[in-house]
């Protein structure tokens, strides 16, 4: 039985979940939920055994010295909560760790086992893949649900994808054969430029969340970030011939799939988030501050970067260890991997 002393009742909670590795291209997932964290100063509350569900040999602890004594950093998966006022307020439990080695069901299990003791109403899973995107263009972000019901009333895409999963899909499906809502945020990442960081890629998972849980989200210099890296990636592109002519095909591969999406709707919902984000007032529970987070926990000091270093070379070449494969990129918007 899972015992949480010391959480407080909280208020409307929302579960947000990203895992590191294979479902985390350009580190995007990760670096959202570890931004939500540092943004609104998230307390963590419970992490799991290690020793449960992680192969040392593949993911091995680190060793650093703590004013001169050694310490050991396991790998491993954190919960923490955060507490969101305001008009409209919202608690947030974030989980953020390393896809497990083994044991998934059982991993899986013990998320939920949290879930139903914290009264979360609805998991949201945020991941990143490689795809044949430009990164010139809007980072593309699919939601898609197990859920025919909540695919409906959330316009979503109900998920169709057949074929290799990770943790991000066993945890979707674990959520739906507990009767708990989940749905999955997928950012599609240019499979030319795939290493980590990618403050484009997490900035657009964090705004598909902001409107999917109706909460305005502090985004600190993320923006800021996120055009710096365009434009490392723009100086690194014209310098290779072939590359320029490789994203200038996917620039015009994209436009022409888009074309329809250029709808009356379409513009609307873009002018309704400018609306938002303007210097008119905070959004729904919008943390001007970033003070909202109470001290009652024993506090995570691992957050994620803060500033993207220059982008490396970039270069067509076979996506790194960790990210979703070549073989998923193909279609990877319509169909992302689960």
């Amino acid at each position: 039985m899972i015992e949480l002393e010391g959480v407080p009742e909280l208020i409307d909670p929302v579960m947000v979940a990203a895992f590191e590795g294979w479902n985390d291209a350009g580190d995007a997932a990760s670096t959202a939920v570890a931004h939500l964290e540092r943004e609104w100063k998230g307390e963590v509350f419970a992490a799991l055994d290690a020793e449960d569900y992680y192969d040392f040999q593949v993911n091995r602890p680190t060793v650093f010295l703590d004013g001169g004594v050694r310490r050991i950093t396991w790998p491993t998966t954190r919960l923490s909560v955060v507490r969101i006022g305001g008009d409209k307020p919202r608690d947030l439990v974030l989980v953020r760790g390393i896809e497990p080695s083994m044991r998934w069901r059982s991993y899986c299990n013990e998320i939920l086992g949290f879930a139903h003791e914290l009264g979360v109403e609805m998991i949201v899973i945020l991941g990143a893949l490689l795809g044949d995107t430009p990164h010139t263009r809007p980072v593309p972000v699919s939601g898609v649900t197990s859920d025919a019901d909540l695919a409906r009333t959330m316009d979503l895409e109900e998920t169709k994808y057949e074929g290799p999963t990770g943790i991000v899909g066993i945890l979707q499906e674990a959520c739906t054969h507990a009767g708990v809502p989940a749905v999955s945020l997928w950012a599609a990442v240019p499979h030319y430029v795939s290493q980590p960081p990618n403050p484009k890629a997490t900035l657009a998972l964090l705004n598909r969340l902001e409107d999917l849980i109706d909460l305005r989200i502090p985004l600190g210099e993320l923006p800021e970030d996120a055009r710096a890296w365009q434009v490392g990636v723009d100086q690194l592109a014209a310098e290779d011939s072939e590359v320029a002519e490789y994203v200038q095909s996917l620039e015009e591969a994209r436009d022409t799939a888009e074309l329809p999406e250029a709808s009356g709707e379409a513009i609307a919902r873009e002018f309704e988030r400018y609306l938002r984000r303007r210097d008119g007032g905070p959004g729904p529970g919008h943390a001007t501050d970033g003070s909202e987070g109470t001290g009652t926990y024993l506090r995570d000091s691992s957050g994620g970067r803060a500033r993207p270093p220059k982008p490396p070379r970039a270069e067509p070449a076979e996506p790194p260890q960790g990210a979703a494969g070549a073989d998923e990129a193909d279609g990877a918007e319509d169909s992302p991997e689960e």
